[in-house]
């Protein structure tokens, strides 16, 4: 059956050290996109964007080659090195397709699994796939259980649960991602201005291996650069450890005054009971100021999150059109 329309999808791509997987990685999107001509499928690969990020090896002449023998490559060469969050943004400000998927540059996220997270668009109706590791990723305990346990310490200070699904390979909706990238700075995480957007996010699992790292143990990212990505990802984030400063801190002023009321009633009515005088009031001195400076420590830090977050441009509503969907849930109902 002819669909009477389609859905078109932009593939972003950051490369910094590409060389030996690029054409590859074309090849194997040409492979998904006739695959769904063939098909008659109403999914369109209407453009691979592959955005230079100053590589640092012959990346961009391989592009610009790739871009000569099909039509639907485009390449951006940006000034300097900005890094993957900033070179992916750039990518998706130059995007114009329905749905956008962003992979990684050396293979470890294969393209024909696409299709598997549109299939899970359809099923969820969600705005955003996040491709999940079956086991580990980098075949290292430190990479993969500390990524692991940074992203599920955050999301446990944040309580934004979303956060321990976060992987560059991502299937999202085009003006969710255009929107998100429109609005981030130099230091905001990309994902974390996307769970902005949208809270219908879903992980999809599949095998997925970082066979640079396990092959010659290198990677685009260096101990400094994960620690730098690590801190954006904090900054970023509104934290509740705040909040529960603010609180914790409130209920020490609270139980100074409680316990100073039973002591002054105890000196007054039953002064024999007490042996030693002095250090009680001492410490509920210490306790009421230490809990009102905490206290409003913690508001004060609060405030200056509820700024950050205005100044990163959190949007106070946004509207997401998801009548394409019905295309997709056509299509997987009979596929």
């Amino acid at each position: 059956m002819k669909v009477s329309s389609s859905i078109t999808l932009s593939i972003v791509t950051p490369v910094y050290a590409g060389a030996p997987y690029l054409e590859k990685l074309v090849a194997h999107l040409a492979k998904v996109r006739e695959h769904w001509l063939a098909k008659n499928a109403p999914m369109e690969l209407l453009e691979a964007i592959f955005v230079d990020d100053l590589a640092i090896d012959n990346s961009p002449q391989i592009l610009d080659t790739l871009a000569t023998q099909y039509s639907w490559v485009r390449v951006i060469h940006l000034s300097s090195n900005f890094g993957q969050h900033p070179a992916t943004i750039a990518g998706i400000l130059h995007s114009s397709g329905d749905w956008l998927v962003t992979l990684d540059e050396d293979l470890q996220h294969p393209p024909d699994r696409i299709e598997d997270m549109l299939r899970k668009v359809a099923e969820t109706h969600c705005d955003i796939v996040y491709a999940n590791a079956i086991g580990d990723v980098h075949e290292s305990w430190w990479r993969d259980w500390g990524s692991r346990f940074y992203k599920q310490f955050v999301a446990i200070l944040t309580g934004n649960q979303n956060i321990r699904y976060f992987n560059s390979f991502r299937l999202l909706r085009g003006n969710i991602g255009r929107a998100a990238a429109s609005i981030c700075s130099h230091e905001t995480y990309f994902d974390i201005a996307l769970s902005w957007f949208t809270q219908r996010i879903e992980p999809l699992l599949m095998p997925l291996k970082d066979h640079r790292f396990i092959g010659k143990s290198k990677s685009g990212y260096n101990f400094h650069k994960l620690l730098s990505h690590s801190r954006r990802l904090l900054l970023t984030t509104h934290t509740k450890i705040l909040r529960l400063g603010a609180l914790i801190g409130g209920a020490a002023v609270i139980i100074s005054v409680l316990y100073s009321s039973y002591v002054l009633l105890k000196m007054l009515f039953y002064p024999e009971t007490i042996s030693v005088k002095g250090w009680t009031s001492l410490v509920m001195l210490i306790s009421f100021f230490g809990g009102l400076i905490t206290f409003l420590l913690g508001i004060l830090l609060e405030y200056l999150a509820v700024v950050l977050l205005h100044i990163q441009g959190k949007p106070t509503f946004f509207v997401v059109d998801r009548n394409l969907d019905a295309i997709l849930i056509e299509y997987f109902r009979e596929h």
